[in-house]
């Protein structure tokens, strides 16, 4: 959920305008949205943190969150199009800088641990 607006990441299988990949964009209100705003960190541990490069993978779509360069004339000049693209490049790296901690859900932390008896 982006915190400025409390939309959520969006992807669905439209192309977007710009460079014909998937289309990204901002959905749902207050943090509210669908399964389309589902995206999967992908780092090089089982971790990431601040200064570390990231990929978003959409869950629903596979796509990776990108930007090539493609910039908007309107409505914000100069603007970059974000989208989805199905290889992983060096057009889907993204530096971590800011975020919020979150603590590892009970069920998350069981699955680490378990063991089959």
């Amino acid at each position: 959920t982006h915190l400025g607006t409390g939309r959520n990441l969006h992807s669905h299988r439209f192309t977007s305008p710009l460079s014909g990949n998937q289309e990204v964009s901002a959905f749902g209100e207050a943090g509210e949205g669908d399964y389309l705003d589902d995206w999967t960190v992908v780092c090089s541990g089982t971790y990431w943190v601040r200064d570390d490069e990231v990929r978003f993978q959409h869950t629903s779509t596979d796509v990776f969150l990108s930007v090539t360069g493609e910039q908007y004339g309107r409505p914000i000049h100069g603007q970059k199009e974000v989208h989805g693209m199905a290889t992983s490049n060096q057009n889907n790296y993204w530096k971590v800088m800011e975020g919020i901690f979150m603590q590892p859900s009970e069920a998350f932390q069981m699955e680490q641990y378990h063991a089959e008896l």
